[in-house]
């Protein structure tokens, strides 16, 4: 099991703001979704098993597109529910909104037993990037403990044009572990098109050069980070049980692990771009991407024949 990687994806958001079930979206030629591109480039670069976090509601159409891949690697599935949650802790009635990417990490926990990689479903990271990621988690000279890893890219090569964008800007130290993440809310390009700005807590707005590192939620993790998790979730889910709103996000928690010293992470970078669907004006443009490097030579016209 030394070598042995698993890609977890985050597929049971809700995607609000998109306003459908873009995990499974059609971009590729042959139908693929984003998801489809994402376990593609990480069967390529060595992992063995992909986990897909689900909500039970969309479980058939998850699993009748998703049964593609079953021929190529290891699937499984788990469940992201509201009532994932440690006995005995009531939550409030009107409760309708999932714990959070640190609670669908941790549902998790009995289905991952390898050093793995954590995606969110509807992002596009590049082929390059789970190679970084999976030659870091395989990498034997690492103790097991220290496997803690993250995929930064530039904030200019995340954005939308087509509204504002929350990201989570890195704070990395001079050895490349990331010291922080700041949560910016309200990311967009000024009126100039050019210039990058975010607006503050009093709704003012504020400049950001777009060279700043972002995380994408492309995280390495050791098996560890369950037991920590675990802890968290359940001060968390005590606080919060009567709140219809709180989340759980895992950006929080590696923040406070790192603040305790508990881990430390390691900053790798991706030469690739990354893109995504944030709106529904997103989606013809991740479609020309995707056709671009079909006609490149990096994906063939159907992923899984």
């Amino acid at each position: 099991m030394e070598n042995k990687i698993t890609l977890l994806v985050l597929a049971a958001g809700m995607g609000s703001r998109y306003g459908g079930l873009k995990q499974v979206d059609k971009i590729g030629p042959a139908g693929e979704t984003i998801t489809d591109y994402s376990v593609f480039d990480a069967k390529r670069a060595g992992f063995e098993k992909v986990v897909f976090v689900i909500r039970k509601s969309i479980e058939a159409d998850f699993r009748e597109i998703f049964r593609r891949i079953e021929k190529h690697m290891e699937v499984d599935y788990v469940f992201q529910e509201l009532d994932a949650v440690p006995s005995g802790v009531q939550i409030h009635p009107d409760r309708t909104k999932p714990w959070g990417t640190g609670h669908a990490v941790w549902v998790a926990r009995h289905a991952v037993q390898t050093p793995f990689a954590v995606i969110n479903a509807d992002d596009f990271y590049g082929a390059q990037s789970y190679r970084v990621v999976a030659e870091f988690l395989k990498d034997t000279t690492i103790p097991q403990s220290e496997k803690y890893c993250m995929i930064g890219f530039p904030l200019r090569n995340t954005l939308s044009e087509f509204g504002h964008v929350s990201r989570g800007i890195c704070k990395v130290d001079n050895n490349h572990f990331l010291e922080a993440i700041v949560e910016r809310t309200k990311i967009q390009y000024a009126d100039d098109k050019r210039s990058i700005i975010f607006y503050d807590e009093n709704d003012q707005p504020q400049p950001l050069t777009g060279s700043e590192t972002v995380s994408m939620n492309f995280w390495g993790f050791s098996p560890d980070i369950f037991g920590y998790l675990e802890k968290q979730f359940d001060a968390f889910i005590r606080q919060n049980a009567q709140n219809t709103k709180a989340e759980f996000y895992l950006p929080t928690s590696v923040n406070e692990l790192i603040g305790s010293k508990t881990i430390k992470v390691k900053v790798l970078q991706s030469p690739d771009n990354w893109f995504g669907v944030t709106y529904k004006e997103d989606k013809d443009i991740t479609i020309q991407r995707i056709r671009q490097l079909i006609e490149k030579g990096y994906y063939p016209d159907q992923l899984w024949k």
